[in-house]
C-alpha cells in the first residue's frame, strides 16, 4: 500500500514539474516570436526606407567632371547608401519598356535629362533630413531638379511608428500574461506541499531554509522551460528561413543571440520570484487557512 501511494506521490510530482515546465516553455516560446517580430519589423522598416530614391536630375550643360565629383562626394556622405548614374539614354529606353511605345520617333528627340538616383541609409529617410539633403544637392549650379515621393515618406514613417507602438503595447501586455500563467503554475505546484511547508515551519525550520528547496528547484525548472523554448524557436526560425530565405531572420546572429538570452533571464527571474512570492504566502498562513 505504502509503494502504491509512493508511486502516486512520485507521478503527481512529475506532472507538476511536467506543468510548471510547459507553462514556462510556452509562455517564452510566444514572447520569443513575439520578440523576432519587433527585430524583423525594425529591418523590413529599413528594408521599405531604402527603397525610396531620390532623383537628381541634372542639366544638358553639366560637365562629366561635375557629374564624377558629385557621385562621388555622395558615395562618400555618411547618409548615403547606394548611388547609380542614370544617362538619358538608359532612361528612355527604360520608358519604351514600360509605355510599350517610341515615344523618341514621335517627338524627334529625348526629352528626359542624365539622373543620378540617390538611396538614403533608412535613419536619414526622415522629411527633415532628406530635405536638407536635397538643399544641399540643389545648391550645385548644374542641378536642374531634385525630386522624391514625399507622401511617401510621410505615409511609410507614420505607419511605422503606428505598427512599432502596437507592438510594444502587445509585447507588454504579453510579458504580463507570462508572468501570470508562470506565477499561477508555480503557485499551484506549491500549493500541494503547503502542509509539508506548515509542519517544516512548525518544528522551527526558517522561513530562508524552506524556501531555498523550492527556488532551487523551481530555477532548475525554468531553466529546462527557457532551453525548450530556445529550441523550439531555433527550429521555427530555421524552417522560415529554409521556406522564405528572402527575409534573412537568421542574418542577424548578435541580435537573435541577445534575444536568446533575454529569454533565458526572463524565464530564471519570473521562476525565481514566483517561488519566492508563492513560498512566502503559504509561509505566512495560519493552519487553519491550509484547508481553503
Amino acid at each position: 500500500m505504502s509503494q502504491s501511494f509512493e508511486r502516486y506521490q512520485n507521478r503527481r510530482l512529475i506532472s507538476s514539474y511536467f506543468s510548471v515546465v510547459l507553462s514556462i516553455s510556452l509562455v517564452l516560446f510566444l514572447l520569443g516570436v513575439l520578440g523576432v517580430l519587433v527585430l524583423n519589423t525594425k529591418k523590413l522598416g529599413d528594408h521599405f526606407k531604402e527603397q525610396i530614391k531620390v532623383t537628381i536630375f541634372l542639366k544638358d550643360s553639366a560637365k562629366n567632371a561635375e557629374i564624377d565629383q558629385l557621385q562621388q562626394s555622395l558615395a562618400l556622405a555618411d547618409y548615403t547608401k547606394e548611388v547609380l548614374f542614370v544617362s538619358k539614354e538608359d532612361a528612355a529606353e527604360q520608358l519604351k519598356e514600360e509605355i510599350e511605345e517610341d515615344f523618341l520617333g514621335f517627338l524627334g528627340y529625348n526629352p528626359l535629362k542624365n539622373a543620378i538616383d540617390l538611396s538614403l541609409l533608412a535613419q536619414f529617410v526622415t522629411q527633415d533630413q532628406i530635405e536638407e539633403i536635397v538643399a544641399q544637392i540643389n545648391s550645385k549650379s548644374f542641378v536642374s531638379e531634385v525630386v522624391y515621393d514625399q507622401p511617401l515618406v510621410d505615409l511609410l514613417n507614420n505607419n511605422i511608428k503606428k505598427i512599432s507602438f502596437w507592438i510594444l503595447l502587445i509585447s507588454g501586455i504579453m510579458t504580463l500574461i507570462a508572468v501570470l500563467l508562470i506565477n499561477s503554475s508555480i503557485r499551484l505546484a506549491l500549493y500541494s506541499k503547503r502542509f509539508i511547508i506548515k509542519t517544516m515551519q512548525m518544528v522551527g525550520a526558517t522561513k530562508g531554509f524552506i524556501r531555498k528547496p523550492f527556488m532551487i528547484t523551481n530555477i532548475k525548472l525554468g531553466i529546462i522551460g527557457a532551453f525548450t523554448a530556445q529550441l523550439s524557436l531555433g527550429i521555427l526560425l530555421g524552417y522560415l528561413d529554409y521556406l522564405f530565405p528572402s527575409l534573412g531572420l537568421l542574418s542577424d546572429l548578435p541580435l537573435l543571440g541577445t534575444l536568446s538570452i533575454a529569454i533565458f533571464v526572463i524565464g530564471i527571474v519570473i521562476a525565481a520570484s514566483s517561488t519566492f512570492f508563492a513560498a512566502q504566502r503559504f509561509l505566512n498562513l495560519r493552519t487553519s487557512e491550509l484547508y481553503y
